[in-house]
């Protein structure tokens, strides 16, 4: 891959990661008697590792071949081994930390085991390791093939990428070490919310770029749907970290908000990070990869756009649906039960859209796997928008607020919406970036659909069950009007529902294990093939990147 790069592109890759390893020598010098030092320390090995990389090569040959004529996938590929890396680490914490629930044991009496600390170690591997690392990757591949025109320069994706699993890196490890600043989703300490912001800039500064030198008039509707992703998730994370450090030589900070505008601000960009990050941009993913495989047309190409505008106007406002009942005021509440409801219609928009594609192609789910995940995570997807919709409703909030019920929703939404069509789009993507004619074991893919299906239903049913009996029984009082259950009866009713959770996030994470290892083996054990048409053109040139808009 470093031979692609040309001497200038080598040297500014030097001029990078030597930056990066003097940022992380000061972070440890400065912090040796904080946390901060040990991120430092990661830093610096993380930037050196990549500094003698680059620098190993700085004097090759320079490339032969004519950027011109070819797309630039290199970024591609890793960004995709990379996911499926923090798939199975993230999901393996995640099965760790359900089965702490039934067997608290579990912990080994070590502080960085607890709860409280790998929790947020597997949800951040899995939304933004496995998720964003995902959208980073198929975004590169679709805005290239879409526009019909190579990335701008060969630099920016890799800072993007590299620059992207730093941030991962270094907050996974705080997490373990004690390191938060207790915001869920948003818990990294300052120094690491500065650095993500330099990545995002760049990345929706090159998406731009290659939108702008496009060889197709038409901007796909996919790269709506990413851009929204790239430009208000930087907004979120930027408002919603705002904060005072304590010292610049320490991790600890100080959000700039307090009371219930703290609370606010957090769920403002806590369900928006939904919307943007765990929504938009695979929408995006499902819009290309469903009528490629598909080999359909897009049911209604307009109403993709009307819904793409939908969710952009109303997710914004639905935040204030996590604090009923609170120190909020009331008609904030309302207004985010509102808008919640009102989601209800892009939302089934989006997922209706996607299902009408199949039509006349309903064989095609039967006897293909990878197709079969676009399918359900379609499904998944206006099922879980419709439970949202619903859970937001004050009467239904008071019933399932704080309990289990709202973990089912939240991961049938990441299970069945997000990983499904992450992997679907992998398994129509792997081939196409290697230059493979087919995947490496299909009977693989056959077991990772069923596993994946399984442990998603059994997962969610138990926490459904667990959460409505989790309400029930707080809400139940006896005839003097005090509380028929106390809150260790509660955890008995529920050790069983825990132990399926368990068991149904194994077989999730046994199947994500097969789909690395099946990807591997593709790139390894299947003979090359070179496809007819995969290179930059005209629009008039060829026939649409994807099937036709009506």
């Amino acid at each position: 891959m470093m031979s692609n790069l040309t001497s200038t592109e080598r040297a500014r890759a030097m001029l990078i990661t030597g930056a990066g390893v003097l940022i992380g020598l000061t972070m440890a010098a400065v912090g040796r008697n904080d946390p901060m030092g040990a991120h430092g320390w990661i830093v610096l090995l993380f930037c050196g590792v990549l500094f003698f990389i680059v620098g190993a090569r700085l004097y090759d040959a320079e490339p032969v071949e004519d950027r011109s004529v070819s797309y630039y996938d290199d970024p591609t590929k890793v960004g995709i081994l990379l996911a499926l890396f923090w798939a199975v680490v993230a999901m393996g914490m995640g099965v760790w930390v359900a089965s702490q629930l039934a067997w608290p044991d579990l912990r080994f009496d070590a502080a960085w085991s607890s709860f409280g600390r790998i929790r947020p170690v597997h949800t951040s591997g899995v939304i933004f390791g496995f998720g964003g690392n995902a959208l980073i990757a198929t975004s590169f591949h679709i805005m290239q093939r879409t526009s019909r025109a190579r990335m701008p320069d060969q630099v920016s994706p890799w800072f993007v990428l590299l620059g992207f699993n730093l941030f991962c890196v270094v907050a996974a490890s705080g997490y373990l070490i004690g390191i938060t600043q207790s915001k869920e989703y948003a818990e990294p300490e300052w120094y690491a919310d500065l650095w993500l912001v330099i990545v995002w800039v760049v990345y929706f500064v090159l998406y731009i770029r290659t939108l702008a030198r496009r060889n197709e008039p038409h901007i796909y509707v996919a790269n709506w749907y990413y851009l929204s992703f790239i430009l208000v998730v930087a907004i979120l994370h930027i408002v919603n970290n705002l904060a005072i450090p304590a010292s610049f030589s320490g991790a600890k900070s100080y959000s700039a908000f307090s009371g219930v505008q703290d609370a606010m601000v957090q769920w403002w960009y806590g369900h928006n990070a939904v919307a943007f990050f765990l929504t938009t941009g695979f929408l995006g993913m499902l819009y290309y990869f469903l009528p490629k495989r598909a080999g359909r047309p897009i049911y209604s190409y307009r109403l993709s756009i009307l819904s793409f505008w939908g969710i952009v106007f109303f997710y914004i406002w639905v935040g204030s649906h996590h604090l009923h009942y609170t120190a909020l005021p009331q008609w904030v509440q309302t207004l985010g039960v509102t808008f919640s409801v009102m989601l209800l219609v892009p939302s089934w928009a989006s997922a209706g859209n996607a299902l009408m594609t199949l039509n006349g192609a309903w064989h095609k789910v039967r006897d293909d796997a990878t197709l079969r995940f676009m399918m359900v995570a379609a499904v998944f997807y206006g099922l879980s928008t419709f439970e949202g919709s619903f859970m937001a409703i004050r009467p239904v909030n008071a019933l399932s607020h704080y309990t289990d019920w709202t973990v089912g929703h939240v991961h049938s939404g990441a299970m069945g919406w997000v990983a499904m069509i992450t992997f679907g789009s992998i398994y129509a993507l792997t081939p196409v970036l290697w230059r493979r004619e087919t995947m490496y074991s299909w009977k693989a893919v056959e077991w990772h659909f069923w596993l994946a299906l399984s442990g998603t239903v059994i997962y969610v049913f138990a926490m459904w069950n667990s959460g409505i009996t989790q309400g029930l029984m707080w809400r139940t009082y006896t005839e003097s009007g005090t509380l028929r259950f106390s809150f260790v009866d509660t955890l008995i009713a529920m050790h069983p529902y825990y132990i399926a959770r368990a068991f149904g996030g194994l077989l999730f994470f046994t199947g994500a294990c097969i789909c690395f290892w099946n990807v591997v083996m593709t790139i390894r054990r299947v003979p090359h093939h070179t496809p007819a048409i995969d290179y930059p053109t005209t629009s008039e040139a060829m026939e649409p990147a994807v099937p036709a808009a009506e």
